[in-house]
């Protein structure tokens, strides 16, 4: 194959680890046995081709960028070995798939048993515990068990034509998985694609959802992963109704990270605390706290061409962070309605990364790798 050479700008921030993606025009048969050069080391980065609709991209992740500094590369035939174990995502038993990042567990996804929806479980952090409440999944000594339906990370809604989707209470409905569109593993991050149908308590199907997760292989001194979630309707309209008690994305920390417990809640505009972010629209909400004598994080980034972003945050001192765009009359009050209809055969999509990190929002560099995912660096093809 011919040599392909790629420009990469900078941004205004310093770029840590910023996963970066570039269409080429090389078939995938055509990039076996190819090497990306980073031109200023002169050294091969691992990288991960992948075919979509609108042709091949190429991805990987830069590792550091001053701002507004300038970065090439050469796509060249060579030895493509991919350097260490990457991400690998493999079945755990009937009804989970176990995602591990260097070598190590990092998140299962859960789809079996009796429980309401799918769930991330667990998610751990830079130090090795998790950063989300381990019940219902798991009993662990002096863990709060109230909320049931609050399963660590997970998609839900709790009005979808009149349908409780989102609690677990009599008479819920349901989100049951239907199939693996993908399930990868690679150099550059793990790809799970689940479609999933969402049901009343009686099992009349409602709508459907197409849910892709990527989990980048970083270093183990932050977790990163984008959750992008496509709601369809079928035949009918879907009415995703104006409440509360829902999350497009939804954690619920550990019970040490907890506000009321010491805990931290800060959202994109410095607002911290329950009181200051509940309600509130902001790109980003973060929580931290100690989990194992050691402060960390969780960051859920809302992308900017999502529905009525900056979107509002259901967040709450007892540990709950959801992103909610529909629960309009709640968070603005009286003669505000927040619901929406899906037209029969159309679809919404919402996309969302999430940033597991050490420390507070401040020092763990919430806000630049906020803005680094939401305006990233843009690779070009050098002709």
């Amino acid at each position: 194959m011919q040599e392909l050479k790629i420009a990469l700008e900078g941004t205004p921030r310093n770029v840590r680890f910023c996963p970066v993606t570039a269409a080429v025009n090389r078939s995938l048969r055509e990039l076996e046995g190819c090497v990306l050069i980073d031109a200023a080391r002169g050294a091969p980065v691992p990288y991960q081709a992948e075919s979509t609709p609108g042709g091949t991209r190429i991805h990987w992740i830069v590792d550091s960028l001053a701002p507004g500094q300038h970065a090439e590369y050469a796509l060249e035939p060579g030895d493509a070995r991919p350097a260490g174990p990457g991400v690998k995502v493999k079945p755990d038993g009937d009804d989970a798939l176990r995602i591990e990042i260097g070598g190590k567990l990092f998140t299962r996804y859960l789809y079996g048993g009796d429980a309401a929806h799918p769930c991330l479980y667990p998610l751990r952090g830079p130090f090795g515990a998790g950063v989300t409440r381990a019940y219902p999944q798991e009993a662990l000594p002096d863990d709060s068990t109230d909320h049931i339906h609050h399963r660590s990370l997970w998609v839900a809604w709790g009005d979808v034509n009149g349908s409780d989707n989102w609690s677990e209470q009599e008479g819920h409905g349901r989100v049951v998985h239907r199939y693996f569109d993908a399930v990868e593993s690679g150099p550059v991050f793990g790809r799970v694609v689940a479609l999933s149908d969402w049901q009343d308590a009686h099992g009349t199907p409602l709508m459907q959802d197409r849910v892709e997760f990527r989990f980048y292989n970083v270093p183990p001194s932050f977790r990163l992963l984008d959750v992008d979630v496509t709601l369809y309707a079928g035949d009918d309209d879907v009415r995703l109704g104006d409440t509360k008690e829902g999350g497009v994305l939804s954690v619920r920390v550990a019970q040490s990270m907890e506000g009321r417990r010491g805990g931290r809640i800060r959202n994109a505009h410095g607002a911290v605390t329950e009181a200051e972010t509940w309600g509130k629209r902001a790109a980003w909400c973060d929580y931290s706290g100690v989990v194992d004598g050691h402060t960390v994080g969780i960051a859920l980034f809302d992308h900017p061409s999502n529905f009525r972003h900056p979107t509002y945050w259901h967040v709450r001192d007892y540990g709950l962070m959801t992103s909610n765009p529909f629960g309009l009359s709640f968070f603005e009050g009286q003669g505000h309605d927040g619901t929406h209809v899906i037209p029969a055969g159309a679809n919404l999509t919402f996309r969302h990364r999430i940033l597991i990190h050490a420390g507070d929002a401040a020092t763990g560099d919430v806000r630049d790798q906020y803005l680094n995912w939401a305006f990233a660096p843009a690779p070009t093809i050098v002709e």
